[in-house]
């Protein structure tokens, strides 16, 4: 099942969703539908309804996780499949690491979700060696084995950044202007527009 926006909008209201991992989440669904829009036209057979899904609710569990030090991609997986959101389980359950990677493949959901949540820091869409430097910052606290893990996990995202753009009419560096250029559309109004509450429509 893939969830509807209303849906995932309705999930974050139950779930408490914090704003700043709301706005961010929204940026990263931006992102990615734009890369997917593009992919979808020149003939790529992708759901864009599981990669706009996929993307809203990849941050999920991240809240609750950073206070118990569980892995949120994992217990986001886990809250996705307790819905029956068996559909976008997988791209959320790797949008941190990605299990396995072709670069010669057919573009996969998961991977424009992956590299689209590497694109936004906080609610912005920044270049990979920006949002690497905040990550490393943040994250590793002068641990030289967990940077050294972000700074892999980078390096395959450059590679799916390679991958996603190589047949596309723009490059990496056009993203921020296009996404501002098509704006936010009706799918992120549609929390207002439903009226979802803490209860919402999810199943």
């Amino acid at each position: 099942m893939i969830p509807s926006v209303e849906s995932c909008f309705a999930l974050m209201d139950r779930l408490e969703m914090p704003e700043h991992i709301r706005r961010h989440s929204i940026m990263v669904e931006q992102a990615a539908a734009v890369i997917a829009e593009a992919h979808v036209r020149s003939g790529t057979p992708l759901f864009e309804e599981k990669v706009r899904a996929g993307a809203l609710l990849h941050d999920i569990a991240k809240a609750p996780c950073l206070e118990t030090g569980e892995d949120h991609a994992v217990k986001g997986r886990e809250i996705c499949l307790s819905y029956h959101f068996t559909e976008i389980s997988d791209i959320v359950g790797e949008h941190v690491k990605l299990r396995r990677f072709d670069p010669d493949g057919m573009v996969l959901e998961k991977e424009i979700v992956y590299y689209a949540d590497k694109r936004v820091n906080h609610d912005r869409i920044v270049p990979l060696d920006e949002r690497l430097s905040d990550l490393i910052e943040r994250y590793s606290r002068g641990n030289d084995e967990l940077a050294l893990r972000i700074r892999a996990n980078f390096a395959v995202c450059r590679d799916v950044e390679r991958k996603l753009f190589q047949n596309l009419a723009f490059c990496p560096e056009d993203l921020p202007r296009i996404v501002e250029q098509v704006g936010a559309p009706a799918r992120l109004e549609g929390r207002e527009a439903t009226g979802a509450g803490p209860k919402g429509d999810v199943p």
